[in-house]
């Protein structure tokens, strides 16, 4: 069994694979590609999202907390000295 094969690796096993129970939940819960997302948060680094509405251009985003970070202009993409840049996050 696939999960036998992870006791080699002990207490670490739980952050490296999900069980055979877990991965079968996963596969089972509805997801949608179009509408679900990661937002920035403080102190998570990421949460998930839902896109509530897209409109003239602005996303309406449902977070589990977190927040929304401008993005730099394409014109600092591969800038080298990140000081130059106008958002820093």
């Amino acid at each position: 069994s696939p999960d036998a094969e992870m006791a080699a690796f002990g207490e670490a096993a739980p952050y490296l694979r999900k069980s055979e129970k877990e991965r079968i939940e996963a596969q089972n819960k509805p997801f949608d590609a179009k509408t679900s997302v990661f937002v920035v948060h403080p102190k998570e680094s990421f949460v998930k999202g839902t896109i509530q509405s897209k409109e003239s251009g602005k996303v309406t985003v449902k977070t589990e907390g977190g927040e929304i970070f401008s993005m730099n202009p394409p014109k600092y993409d591969k800038i080298e000295d990140m000081a130059m840049m106008t958002h820093l996050h």
